[in-house]
């Protein structure tokens, strides 16, 4: 009997972040043998089908990457730094060598990267410098290299579409520096990735860089005006010629999820046209990416889903730490997102947060989400009167107290949406995910806030809501270590 030839392996770098954590589904979904690097992979086991086999590694230790790319036939290449703390360009360049050169020992056939596109003769941004010399330290290994450089991705989660979306739903009226009429070409999400997973295939093993891009070419500035047309919002654009990229940044930070340090280099970058030049990736790949309205009308809709399916803010730098709670945001979203470790295994860690609310109540001033039920009976809302169905279990759909049960993986997850009176949405999530010696109990309280009201709302009640969450969280832990 001939023995059945085993299907190429497949690896993804970067299967955290924004670009990464949708490709890895598609690939899957297309029965693809997948592999992939993380420098945590308890942080994302959970995330990806049993099938796909998730090794530790870290771009910046050559010594972890020969056993990740061993047997490897094509490896996506989905990191960058620019969150990262220090000189993330030498960061980038330095992980990048390493990968190139551990693929070529492992024999790799194909390198696939994802770059930024720019036009003309300006002077690139360091962030555009960067993403550019990237691609060529990843070519110097003599592992093939099929790289695409994207303008302006749109989709739900991504860092242009939420910085767009939170500066047309907050701002009426938009004082707007020179970058916003540079010229690009967005690009949906989705056809980025149908380029990234057709390169897979691509016959030719000679390097080669396609530029890509949607249909239309559009400044920041026809982009914010199609989303207003599209949400049905006036506003008014005033066209200044001031406002440096480090102005413009901490402006941004006030206003947008995006943080003032990645807005600088995000900003710095505007200057530089991003218009395809070159279309023969029209003629390679059977992609044919949609317009400006369609892109986005896309993007609302997946967006007006609780939570987008990745997010920019998702990603670890390779070279820096996590975000640290205070200063995490989720698209057009505020977030408080705290963890504790507990020394138990993740379905007993998980047991108090099933049971949480109703007549237990919610392990932790207690007498506060009382009172804050009776304000919400008083403005018209649906108070704590609901408690919840059963005390031991719960299902997707529940009330409890004023809140609903969207998500719930038992041992796993719990996402609660919030029914109360607010000037915007809320949501309450809390994952367990296992560790070497216990458990670790993630809560994120999320709220997307509608105009000026809500976020008044958000910051007049942090320090309230710092305190209730925190002890929360390790009335949470206690509660989960002490016998049953």
């Amino acid at each position: 009997m001939t023995p059945v030839k085993e299907a190429p392996l497949v690896l993804v770098t970067g299967a955290t972040g924004y670009i990464g954590g949708r490709l890895v589904p598609i690939l899957e979904g297309a029965g693809v043998r997948l592999r992939c690097l993380a420098r945590h992979p308890a942080a994302l086991a959970s995330r990806v089908s049993p099938t796909t086999d998730v090794v530790a590694g870290d771009l910046l230790d050559p010594s972890s990457l020969d056993r990740a790319l061993a047997g490897v036939d094509v490896a996506y290449y989905l990191v960058h730094s620019m969150g990262a703390h220090g000189d993330y360009r030498e960061t980038d360049r330095v992980a990048a060598r390493n990968f190139g050169e551990a693929a070529r020992r492992a024999g790799v056939r194909r390198i696939v990267y994802l770059g930024g596109l720019a036009t003309g003769e300006e002077t690139l941004s360091k962030h555009l410098k960067s993403r550019i010399e990237t691609g060529q330290a990843l070519r110097e290994s003599g592992v093939p290299v099929v790289e695409f450089r994207a303008s302006v991705v749109i989709g739900s989660g991504s860092l242009s579409f939420e910085l767009i979306r939170a500066l047309v739903e907050r701002l009426p009226v938009m004082i707007c520096p020179r970058w916003v009429s540079t010229l690009a070409q967005p690009i949906f999400i989705d056809d980025v990735l149908a380029y990234l997973a057709s390169a897979r295939d691509l016959p030719e093993s000679q390097s080669r860089t396609f530029e890509i891009g949607g249909a239309d070419q559009a400044s920041y500035g026809d982009v914010m005006r199609e989303y207003a047309r599209q949400r049905r919002l006036k506003r008014v654009m005033i066209s200044v010629p001031l406002l440096t990229p480090r102005l413009s940044s901490l402006w941004l930070g006030l206003v947008t999820p995006v943080y003032a340090r990645v807005g600088r280099e995000l900003i710095a970058g505007l200057k530089n046209r991003s218009v395809v030049t070159d279309p023969t990736a029209l003629a390679v790949f059977p992609v044919r990416p949609v317009g400006l309205r369609d892109a986005i009308s896309r993007a609302i809709r997946y967006e007006n889903r609780a939570f987008a399916l990745t997010r920019w803010s998702d990603a670890r730098s390779s070279g820096g730490a996590p975000p640290s709670p205070d200063d995490t945001r989720l698209g057009g979203r505020l977030v408080d997102r705290r963890q504790i470790h507990v020394a138990v295994d993740a379905d007993r860690a998980f047991v108090p947060i099933e049971r949480i609310g109703g007549e237990r109540g919610w392990y932790f001033g207690t007498w506060l989400w009382r009172i804050r039920g009776a304000v919400d009976l008083l403005m018209g809302g649906v108070g704590m009167r609901r408690g919840r169905r059963d005390p031991e279990a719960t299902a997707v759909g529940d009330t409890l107290d004023f809140w609903r049960v969207e998500a719930y993986e038992p041992g796993r997850r719990l996402r609660l949406a919030a029914e109360m009176k607010l000037p915007g949405r809320a949501w309450l999530e809390f994952d367990v995910e296992p560790a070497a010696d216990g458990a670790i109990v993630h809560q994120t309280a999320v709220f997307e806030p509608v105009g000026l009201s809500g976020l008044i709302y958000w910051y007049v009640l942090l320090p309230v809501h710092a305190v209730i969450f925190e002890g929360m969280l390790r009335a949470i832990g206690r509660r989960a270590m002490s016998p049953a």
